[in-house]
């Protein structure tokens, strides 16, 4: 028997909403596999009643040059199960919130982490834009980076995203959250920052070829499905792992003087408060 280890698995999810029909049937394939058989594209044309091309073209959707080296990395992700999970859970949700860390850790690239966060250091002014649960992590975000000096603003009404489109410049750089992807007022002030000079970072759990036209970056972060209705699962969760995988490095970067304006700052609050 063997397991998957999540590293090709959450890969194959982000593309998932861009999938035709028969490349679901692929990508369900891989993604409910649990056991070693034979990959190649004949074997598994033949087992799921789709063709080579068909498999070629699925592989290239995932970002692959083709067949081949799509199975050879999924092939890596795959080890023996020989011995019990360190952490066994028999709670639904406490599986779900561990599929996720294992996800998050899959998925992160830590040459984008850096570029993000110079940009971050570089960047006069940093807007950012959410909606709905993304608004939240949006504030939460303005909350944490402001305490140690950066220039942040979070923006959650849509009004207000149009109006602050009017003073952005190259001097900004704006983050849109969206989990789907899909909401129209995020990626309309992207594209709108972008056209004004700003660099545009997306942090969405989908991935998708028409937002380069208008991302600088996209930062793709884990998923489940139905995860963005908050049904048991808060759809915060992963975009706060990306968010505190962001503040650690950004904290590397002259971190006494960042320490310093953190403890300032909670003092300020404090005294305030008496």
């Amino acid at each position: 028997m063997f397991q998957s280890q999540h590293k090709i698995i959450p890969l194959i999810e982000s593309y998932y909403h861009a999938f035709t029909p028969l490349e679901r049937t692929i990508a369900d394939f891989f993604i409910n596999n649990t056991k070693q058989c034979d990959f190649s594209s004949r074997a598994v044309s033949t087992l799921l009643f789709v063709s080579e091309a068909s498999l070629s073209r699925f592989a290239q959707k995932c970002g692959f040059h083709g067949y081949r080296e799509f199975i050879y990395e999924y092939k890596q992700s795959l080890i023996p199960q020989n011995e019990e999970p360190v952490s066994t859970f028999s709670i639904q949700e406490f599986n779900t919130y561990q599929e996720l860390l294992n996800k998050t850790n899959a998925l992160i690239d830590h040459v984008q982490i850096q570029r993000i966060t110079q940009l971050l250091t570089s960047t006069p002014r940093v807007y950012v834009y959410g909606q709905g649960s993304s608004g939240l992590v949006a504030q939460e975000m303005k909350l944490r980076f402001m305490r140690i000096g950066l220039n942040i603003e979070a923006v959650t009404d849509s009004h207000i995203m149009k109006m602050t489109s009017v003073i952005l410049g190259k001097d900004c750089m704006v983050i849109g959250i969206s989990v789907s992807g899909q909401s129209e007022d995020i990626l309309n002030s992207l594209k709108s920052a972008k056209a004004r000079g700003a660099v545009t970072l997306l942090m969405t759990a989908c991935q998708d070829k028409s937002y380069r036209e208008f991302c600088d970056e996209i930062l793709i972060f884990a998923s489940k499905e139905h995860l963005e209705c908050g049904n048991i699962i808060s759809p915060q969760f992963p975009i706060l792992l990306i968010l505190d995988v962001l503040y650690s490095h950004y904290l590397q970067i002259d971190r006494q003087k960042k320490e310093a304006m953190h403890e300032y700052t909670v003092h300020s609050l404090q005294s305030n408060e008496s």
